[in-house]
């Protein structure tokens, strides 16, 4: 009898526990500007700390196509460990590549989808480009945590579902410098939603 008192006390309190951890997730809303306070549209947001890199899975179905001798979308954000497609949907060949540190890779000339997708693997920024076509350029921003989103033209992100605790607040642009990194702040989330001003400077327009 103590012994299933005892356990009916403990599955209660952990019960508790995970209602209390639900109970202290807001939505951490980011309005992103340029270094003259103008909102600052497709900026990639994202927070990081321990806990949120436990959290993080990879995602699935992600592509990047080739369309009218663009990449489509031009910024695409993943978790580490994400498979990424690379259609071609174009009438001519294409030869994808990225040359950047956190992931090294060639599809050469090809038509169609390539039988293996490109897994990445490493935190960072890659920047893509076509062996054949120097005006094609696009970026994959890799994080390592499940809290992350583009900004509108308004220049505010939501994120959603964030438990309280230290965060170092990241933001990233594809006007920075190639090479750039995500600046970052930190930042602390509470139990209740929240708002922050993130003033990004160095972005060409």
């Amino acid at each position: 009898m103590r012994t299933t008192r005892s356990r009916a006390g403990w599955l209660a309190g952990l019960a508790a526990a995970m209602l209390a951890g639900v109970a202290a997730a807001g939505t951490v809303h980011v309005s992103v500007q340029d270094s003259a306070g103008k909102p600052l549209a497709g900026a990639v947001v994202f927070l990081e700390s321990r806990e949120a890199k436990a959290l993080a899975r990879p995602l699935a179905g992600t592509e990047i196509a080739q369309r009218a001798k663009r990449f489509e979308p031009e910024v695409t954000v993943v978790t580490v460990g994400s498979a990424v497609t690379f259609p071609n949907q174009d009438t001519v060949r294409h030869h994808v590549y990225s040359f950047s540190p956190v992931k090294t890779f060639e599809l050469k000339l090809y038509i169609g989808t390539p039988a293996n997708p490109v897994v990445f693997d490493k935190p960072g920024i890659a920047v893509l480009g076509c062996n054949i076509h120097d005006q094609m350029a696009a970026w994959v921003v890799i994080v390592e945590t499940p809290y992350f989103g583009r900004s509108a033209a308004s220049g505010q992100v939501a994120l959603a579902n964030v438990p309280a605790g230290s965060y170092r607040l990241r933001v990233w642009h594809p006007g920075l410098a190639v090479g750039a990194p995500a600046a970052d702040q930190a930042l602390a989330v509470g139990a209740a939603d929240q708002a922050t001003v993130f003033k990004l400077a160095g972005v060409t327009p």
